[in-house]
């Protein structure tokens, strides 16, 4: 089942005089925090009375929040969103509702693993797939399996987050269709 409330960023600062908030956005872009009216701390909501991306981060004041002491008592407190006051673009997903998605192969229906982490990269996203059977699959918090452990198969497997790979995603279903090259 899909949580209601998705992180999306940590207070990481103050920042001014002023009670205003220093955020890291866990998005792909800062911007996407600046559009919204509410954010979610310890599960209250708190209304967001402006934003701006600075130096990739986005400062913040929130109602309530009117002095430096205030904003300081919010540093590493994590920053959740509305699902459903988002509206993402078709073909977009919330990482949280990829992770734990089944991997499949496109052509031969073969089950290849479970996607246990997403990588991001600047040039596109890595989704991480977990073999059946390895250490930590179907763990996404647990430490991550070697690579190769001698003649063995490799325990992961790094898919580009790309049309040419990415052949289909369908959360409600639990599962994401792959195509592989030789190699992977």
């Amino acid at each position: 089942m899909r949580s209601k409330f998705l992180e999306a960023g940590q207070i990481v600062n103050t920042h001014g005089i002023h009670g205003e908030i220093k955020i890291l956005p866990w998005a792909d872009s800062p911007d996407f925090l600046i559009c919204l009216d509410q954010l979610y701390i310890e599960g209250a909501p708190v209304k967001l009375l402006s934003a701006r991306v600075h130096k990739g981060c986005v400062v913040a004041a929130l109602d309530g929040v009117n002095s430096v002491d205030d904003a300081a008592k919010l540093k590493n407190k994590i920053v959740h969103i509305d699902r459903d006051v988002v509206q993402l673009e078709e073909g977009r997903h919330f990482i949280a509702d990829l992770v734990g998605l089944r991997a499949i192969n496109a052509e031969t229906g073969e089950e290849l693993g479970t996607v246990c982490d997403i990588l991001s990269i600047p040039a596109n996203d890595v989704y991480v797939i977990r073999r059946p059977g390895s250490p930590g699959e179907g763990d996404a918090g647990g430490a991550a399996a070697p690579k190769h452990s001698g003649s063995q198969a490799p325990q992961e497997t790094l898919v580009p987050a790309v049309p040419e790979f990415i052949v289909e995603t369908n959360i409600d279903e639990g599962y994401v269709k792959l195509r592989l090259i030789e190699g992977m």
